[in-house]
């Protein structure tokens, strides 16, 4: 049987990342999350990650939970748009400024991206952004193709099954096809749930686009407005 995080824990990381400041501690108290699901009844970007619908084969690890809020997508994987941003979205060519939390929705829950600190002002420090050229594949799969949905200023939920559309097998690091966490307690929380075929191996990205650097058609980029 999957274990899988209260849906508390991802209202409270949305809210943080939609807001800016999206900090997690990698370990919330009982009293901290239903305090969070409180709070976030009132919130105008609150979102609940639903309660999965029961598998066909629970004791099977390669089973994928399906979440009624969330779309599908064509290529495989599920969204669901916390915040819709403005503006154009990225197309192949364009490098994408954006920042993102990662969890192992599928097991437990636990966060192997979750950055924090204030953000805003003179804290809003441009590089600590992840920037990918669209069409490259530097990022996952679904990752890529979910921020050519995305307009600067939107933050969107993005569930990988695991297989094509998450991280290749055999990539030390994540040096290859990012993004890699940022310290070695994400990344070995990742590690372990990727390179374990006993559970439920579903990540859920939190994504926030940036901006859009626009391709100039000569291998550079024109800097796009956040």
């Amino acid at each position: 049987m999957p274990k899988h995080a209260p849906a508390s824990v991802f209202t409270a990381a949305v809210l943080l990342l939609a807001s800016g400041a999206h900090s997690l501690a990698p370990q919330i108290s009982r009293r901290a999350s239903f305090g969070t699901a409180a709070a976030a009844a009132s919130a105008p970007l609150a979102l609940l990650l639903p309660t999965p619908a029961p598998a066909a084969e629970e004791s099977s690890p390669q089973f994928v939970q399906s979440y009624g809020d969330f779309t599908d997508s064509p290529i495989g994987y599920s969204y669901k748009d916390v915040t819709v941003g403005k503006g154009d979205s990225p197309k192949r060519g364009d490098r994408a400024v954006f920042d993102w939390s990662g969890y192992t929705i599928g097991y437990f829950g636990r966060p192997f991206q979750a950055k924090g600190g204030p953000q805003g002002g003179a804290f809003d420090k441009d590089q600590d952004y992840l920037r990918t050229v669209v069409g490259s594949g530097a990022m996952v799969t679904a990752i890529e193709d979910a921020l050519t949905g995305m307009a600067p200023g939107g933050v969107r939920q993005v569930v990988v099954p695991y297989g094509k559309l998450s991280y290749p097998p055999g990539d030390k690091g994540h040096e290859k096809v990012g993004p890699a966490p940022s310290n070695f307690s994400g990344m070995r929380a990742l590690d372990f749930v990727l390179e374990n075929p006993r559970v439920d191996r579903t990540l859920l990205f939190n994504l926030k686009l940036i901006r859009v650097d626009a391709s100039d058609g000569k291998g550079g980029f024109v800097r796009g407005m956040k």
